[in-house]
């Protein structure tokens, strides 16, 4: 999920450090494979095959975050390029992205960007107005 040419990079698997932990790197691929999948600690733990205390330490140790964090981070990625890319209601965002509701969505984007995913979606639509009328 790298954007082209001079674009700022925001995708957390480019940010993510690369580990040598093969369960967890099967962890980090199934999350950014299907945001919206059960990703608690416990289901994550258990498709590792370890306990959840030792896949907290994991995270914590490889990647300097926990399980949860990690796993709305990339939930945020994929909402965020759902709002910059298409007219899908609040409700189908949150779902497909694994938020689950409109008001989940709403704090996780107030919490992390400091605006609602209504908000957002009307700045990146007006920043990209403002570019197609300079003619790039």
């Amino acid at each position: 999920m790298q954007r082209p040419g001079g674009q700022s990079q925001f995708s957390v698997r480019t940010r993510t450090p690369h580990t040598r932990q093969e369960l967890l790197r099967r962890i980090l691929d199934a999350v950014a494979e299907d945001p919206s999948a059960n990703h608690t600690l416990a289901a994550m733990a258990r498709r590792a095959g370890v306990s959840a205390r030792h896949l907290t330490r994991l995270f914590h140790d490889d990647m300097a975050t926990t399980p949860a964090r990690y796993v709305e981070q990339v939930r945020m990625e994929a909402a965020q390029a759902m709002l910059e890319g298409g007219d899908d209601p609040m409700a189908s965002v949150a779902h497909r992205t694994g938020f689950g509701s409109p008001e989940s969505l709403r704090r996780a984007f107030t919490r992390n960007l400091g605006v609602t995913p209504g908000a957002y979606r009307a700045r990146f639509r007006s920043t990209n107005a403002a570019r197609a009328g300079d003619g790039n």
